[in-house]
């Protein structure tokens, strides 16, 4: 019985070993390097394509579409090679008849996976965001990422915060939180507040708030944006008004420009800006 096993077993050894060797001729393997030629020509036409056409649009689906083509020749070719080898012809025809079940099989494996490459369908189609564009990423009542849209795959999307990290999110992720994207709106406004006290000049104050917003280089307020009293607080009266910008960038620089005018004019005017203080009393 067992000298009949080991038989069987050097037969089918031999065999196997045979049909190897027999596939390594000089003909296949020319046909394995030309597959192979053919397939990184296609991927580097369609980067290619898709580089032009970023060039002209940012949008995401365009990125998206790029990984799913790139990925559908790879697939594509690795399928024609084996339908051209005995060993494997078999093998791939049964597995691409048995479609169904592979997919349910691979799906079950790799649901979250699935799951963010879906979502990356949805996202790419659905455009509310692309690269570039400035993006905030909420959940609940907490932030999970802040910045610049730098990449978008079949898997994540990449945002370059503000502190110069890379934050990767899921796309499973992206789909489902809230987006706030500052590039829908054609201007950034941002408020300003500042507290005066209650003996200083209410009106100069509000007049010289005006003036220092509209004088700023970057910003678009005029003389007619409203200074409001946004009202009272322990220290003084606490004036409000919002400083409109073309873009995120200058509403942060314009900002930081104002509030330093603010302190320094203010002062050279007699209008006080009240600060807390404590007051030290030692007993002897």
């Amino acid at each position: 019985m067992e000298s009949s096993l080991l038989v069987t077993g050097d037969i089918s050894y031999k065999f196997i070993v045979a049909e190897v060797k027999g596939l390594m001729t000089v003909d296949h393997i020319i046909l394995i390097a030309i597959f192979i030629g053919v397939a990184c020509v296609l991927t580097q036409v369609v980067n290619i394509v898709f580089r032009r056409l970023e060039k002209k649009n940012k949008a995401a689906h365009l990125r998206f579409s790029r990984g799913i083509i790139r990925a559908l020749i790879i697939v594509l070719t690795i399928y024609m090679l084996a339908q051209q080898f005995e060993l494997t012809k078999d093998m791939s025809t049964v597995l691409l008849q048995s479609g169904s079940l592979v997919i349910a099989v691979a799906t079950f494996a790799a649901q979250h996976a699935l799951s963010n490459v879906i979502s990356g369908f949805s996202l790419a189609f659905s455009k509310p965001y692309n690269v570039n564009d400035k993006i905030r990423v909420s959940q609940g009542n907490s932030v999970i990422a802040e910045g610049v849209v730098t990449d978008i795959t079949l898997r994540h999307t990449i945002i370059s915060q503000y502190n110069d990290e890379s934050c990767i999110v899921p796309n499973s992720v992206m789909d489902s939180a809230v987006i706030t994207n500052t590039n829908y709106t054609e201007n950034i406004g941002n408020f300003m507040e500042i507290t005066v006290g209650y003996d200083s000049d209410i009106e100069k104050a509000i007049e010289l708030m005006k003036q220092i917003c509209a004088e700023h280089e970057l910003t678009l307020n005029t003389m007619e944006n409203n200074v409001f009293v946004k009202g009272y607080s322990a220290d003084g009266v606490v004036l409000k008004t919002t400083v409109w910008t073309k873009n995120l960038d200058d509403s942060f620089r314009a900002c930081s420009d104002i509030r330093l005018a603010l302190v320094k004019h203010y002062l050279e005017q007699g209008i006080e800006i009240p600060y807390q203080t404590v007051t030290v009393v030692t007993k002897e």
